[in-house]
């Protein structure tokens, strides 16, 4: 079957995908502002573009299905520039717990929860925890950015890793959704680089409204932007997560079968 979209899926089709232990992606982004040049939906987009271009390669050797992403998270430190949707962390665990147990209740038992946003990271990591309990199947997570690390290191001119509507993050859009650039603002598109707070060794934490680390709202240089940068980040990204997918981070160690529950 070469369709991977859940909501282009029909209910029997689902059936039959969960009947054959197909593992179910479940994209977590953002609405958020993205500097002058790109729009809110960067984090959602680029996790469900991803996820899409991931499933169709994976499903070349096990059944993969993408369902319709979360499109708010966490981003209470990007609302002083406005344009922001925000979730608490408890909305955001409910409203995965609902998600998760309705997939669940269809027969599914894999589900892996791909991040899209650096303010995610370190509460699914939590979350993740709370709902393989919860659910009494496990999850597991994964941000697309971090399987895919070392694509996104050794493609960047001017960071290691993505910052905020960046070169990474710039150079993606233009590969699958150059329609959504503002052209015209990317002169301005550049700022202080920073570490995604869930990656730093800084010993303290203390939160910080974007807006006290850039004026832009951008993190990072988006001028040396191109869609071929994009387009490489975007397949290995995929590569790297299909890769993860087929190796079945749910088998047993003893036997590499997934167990039935």
């Amino acid at each position: 079957m070469s369709e991977v979209q859940w909501n282009r899926l029909t209910a029997a089709e689902l059936r039959d995908l969960a009947a054959r232990d197909a593992l179910v992606l479940l994209p977590v982004g953002a609405t958020e502002q993205h500097g002058p040049h790109l729009p809110t939906g960067v984090d959602d987009f680029l996790a469900s573009e991803v996820c899409g271009r991931a499933a169709l390669l994976a499903s070349e050797r096990t059944g993969v299905v993408v369902a319709p992403s979360v499109p708010i998270g966490l981003s209470e430190h990007h609302m002083p520039f406005g344009g922001t949707l925000t979730l608490s962390l408890a909305t955001l665990h409910a409203l995965l717990r609902d998600i998760c147990r309705s997939v669940t209740r269809v027969g599914f038992s894999r589900i892996l929860i791909v991040n899209g946003h650096g303010g995610n990271m370190t509460a699914l990591n939590a979350l993740t925890t709370e709902l393989t309990v919860e659910l009494g199947t496990p999850i597991a997570f994964a941000s697309y950015f971090g399987a895919g690390r070392e694509v996104v290191r050794t493609t960047l001119e001017t960071q290691d890793g993505l910052m905020h509507a960046c070169e990474g993050e710039t150079s993606m859009m233009m590969a699958a959704y150059p329609e959504l650039i503002r052209p015209e603002h990317l002169p301005e598109a550049h700022g202080p680089r920073f570490t995604l707070p869930a990656e730093s060794a800084d010993p303290v934490y203390m939160a910080v409204t974007f807006d006290r680390v850039t004026e832009s709202g951008v993190a990072g240089d988006a001028r040396v932007a191109s869609a071929d940068k994009g387009e490489r980040m975007l397949a290995g990204c995929a590569r790297a997560l299909a890769d993860i997918i087929v190796r079945d981070p749910w088998a047993k160690e003893d036997g590499g079968v997934t167990p039935k529950r």
